[in-house]
């Protein structure tokens, strides 16, 4: 499942680096933190791994 906007895609590459030790867990926030909680590293990896360019910043809930 690739990621839906810039925003998650930046999330979940936050959340990675503290799954992997490169990043302290505290440091977290928001988005990332509950990505961190409920995702493996795979899922994380796949959402991260996401090419930005065609991405919009930000995805409005309708």
């Amino acid at each position: 499942m690739p990621a839906q906007s810039k925003a998650q895609q930046k999330a979940a590459g936050a959340a990675l680096a503290a799954k992997r030790g490169e990043q302290e867990k505290s440091d977290l926030i928001g988005a990332s933190k509950d990505m961190y909680e409920s995702m493996d590293e795979d899922e994380l990896e796949e959402l991260a791994s996401t090419k930005r360019k065609s991405l919009p910043q930000k995805v409005n809930k309708s």
